[in-house]
């Protein structure tokens, strides 16, 4: 399983003319399955990206939006006319398009071979997280954790047992929580990343647009 950040405040790969901006996506790809997770604010920036990075997105079969707030949301409606009959697991019932299939996850639920959603997370903001299966063990997708990475990370390990996490952890610092974890990637929102990477410089992996994750290879 492969995943390449798409959008994000900063860049990685600063070689290749990506641009940064406040927003999130990631890229999952498994073997049989393309899920787009977020969609960052500005559909421009996001199809420029994904052009530059050799992603079509006809290719993408699933999207998932963690939370409804325009910097993970924004990009979708760029991106319709570029999809067909496909999937979109989001937290409203609002369908921007009769090409899609809305699903509203509410509890934990397989929506793709080693791919499942936390389901709805209530917090301040309700969202949803991924939890990735690799050979090894289970990771953490996040969008912006406002529902806390502590109770996301309660969530994911009633499926599998969890080795990483990556995303955006918006103002959290109870560093405790990721002690047992083997790859932490802080992006997006993280308020906290120099304090994260100095507690964890062991296993803190940098996120950016451009970043690829091989899960295999953690």
């Amino acid at each position: 399983m492969k995943l390449t950040i798409v959008y994000d405040n900063e860049v990685y790969r600063k070689d290749l003319g990506l641009k940064s901006d406040w927003g999130f996506s990631c890229l999952i790809e498994t073997k049989n399955d393309k899920i787009l997770f977020d969609t960052g604010t500005k559909g421009k920036i996001l199809l420029k990206n994904m052009k530059i990075l050799g992603i079509n997105p006809t290719d993408i079969n699933r999207i998932v939006i963690s939370h409804e707030h325009h910097d993970h949301n924004g990009g979708l409606k760029s991106l319709i006319p570029y999809v067909k009959n496909i999937e979109v697991y989001h937290l409203t019932d609002k369908v921007p398009n009769e090409k899609i299939t809305s699903i509203t996850p509410e509890i934990p639920k397989k929506i793709s071979e080693n791919v499942w959603t936390t389901g709805r997370l209530n917090g301040l903001v309700d969202e949803q997280s991924l939890v990735l299966k690799s050979d090894k063990g289970w990771y953490v997708l996040t969008g912006c954790s406002h529902p806390g990475v502590e109770k996301i990370l309660q969530t994911a390990k009633q499926i599998g047992n969890v080795l990483g996490i990556i995303g955006g952890f918006h103002g959290f610092n109870k560093f405790s929580v990721l002690e047992n974890l083997d790859f932490i990637c802080p992006c997006h929102c993280t308020s906290h990343k120099k304090d994260i990477m100095r507690e964890f410089p062991r296993v803190y992996s940098a996120c950016g647009v451009g970043k690829n994750i091989d899960l295999k290879s953690i």
